[in-house]
């Protein structure tokens, strides 16, 4: 298990307090769902929801770069 899961409804990691995901974070995922990319652009859309209820007031761009922006 990770430690490095977001904090809601700030949404940044519980383990080093960045921005979650965090590259770390970011770094478990790629090897989670190594042979499942779509799986993995599915779960983080799903985030990508609901931090964007939690943070109303955040760029709508800004939220998509951190969530789905860094997939290939």
């Amino acid at each position: 298990m990770t430690a490095h899961d977001p904090v809601m409804p700030r949404w940044h990691c519980s383990g080093c307090q960045r921005p979650w995901p965090c590259p770390i974070r970011r770094q478990e995922l790629r090897a989670e769902y190594d042979q499942a990319p779509l799986s993995l652009a599915l779960y983080l859309a799903s985030r990508l929801v609901s931090a964007t209820q939690d943070m109303a007031s955040a760029s709508p761009t800004a939220l998509h770069r951190r969530f789905l922006g860094w997939l290939r």
